[in-house]
């Protein structure tokens, strides 16, 4: 969760267009994720049955980012990263929906304490600013998210998450090849080291560490206790771009490290059980 906390700060510090930001991302960590798995002998074949879901989860990955950035570009990290942290009550109210699985209430009762905890972080829901317009592009990234976690759920068991990042990197590189000529190769490489960690750190490393811990707990579970992820950005936002939170951020974000706590202690008590 703390790697993957980077994209806020990185997402602001960097100045390029989003999409040409978020295809260059996807090219570099394609490379080093096919480096990583030929390294570790993982296979990148995937049953045909399975490819339209990994490509799609691929294309969701894309719209993902793109609408988070620009959420970003339009407010601060924190805004930017809360209006995204919608996605545990989305999760947990489309997971028992899509996937069949058992309804748990308490995922509601800390969907609203993560909600809570985004209330106070919000400086204002006033419609004519940027602040609500990235909230609302935030909350869309939110749905995207939580689309394409649900869709993996199904098939981490069965493919190793690195092989799994391979693919979507591959169709959101490709997607967003127009987008490629817009800009001067002089602009990218004043950009690269933001770029650089933002496809290393963030993505190839992060994501991938993310995607295997699917295979331990519940979608619901691993979104609420990905909540902590604004806590992390929002000081990073401070030691590295000067984002002072104000006291309603730090309230808020002691809510959301709250939901995580608890729902840590939750699924450490049921494993210990079964």
């Amino acid at each position: 969760m703390f790697f993957v906390s980077t994209s806020g700060a990185l997402g602001r510090y960097i100045a390029l267009p989003v999409p040409v930001t978020i295809g260059l991302r996807a090219i570099l960590a394609l490379l080093f994720l096919i480096l990583f798995c030929k390294y570790k002998g993982i296979s990148l074949k995937v049953e045909r049955a399975h490819l339209l879901p990994v490509l799609i989860s691929g294309l969701l990955m894309g719209l993902h980012w793109l609408t988070y950035f620009y959420a970003l570009k339009l407010s601060n990290v924190a805004i930017g990263m809360i209006s995204l942290f919608s996605y545990p009550i989305l999760t947990a109210l489309l997971e028992p929906l899509l996937l069949k699985t058992k309804l748990q209430k308490a995922h509601f009762l800390l969907g609203f304490l993560v909600l809570l905890g985004i209330y106070f972080l919000v400086p204002s829901f006033d419609l004519e600013n940027n602040y609500t317009l990235a909230i609302c592009i935030g909350t869309l990234s939110a749905l995207f998210y939580a689309l394409r976690n649900i869709l993996l759920k199904t098939k981490v068991a069965a493919y190793n998450g690195s092989m799994l990042m391979c693919y979507q990197m591959g169709v959101v590189a490709v997607i967003l090849m127009p987008f490629y000529l817009t800009i001067s190769v002089e602009e990218i490489m004043n950009e690269w080291q933001g770029v650089m960690l933002l496809a290393l750190l963030t993505t190839a490393i992060g994501h991938t560490m993310f995607l295997n811990s699917f295979k331990y707990f519940s979608i619901s579970t691993v979104s609420i206790l990905s909540s902590v992820q604004p806590v992390f950005g929002i000081l990073i936002g401070v030691a590295f771009l000067n984002e002072i939170p104000t006291r309603n951020t730090l309230i808020g974000g002691a809510i959301i490290l709250s939901s995580v706590v608890i729902e840590s202690i939750r699924s450490s008590r049921k494993k210990a059980i079964s």
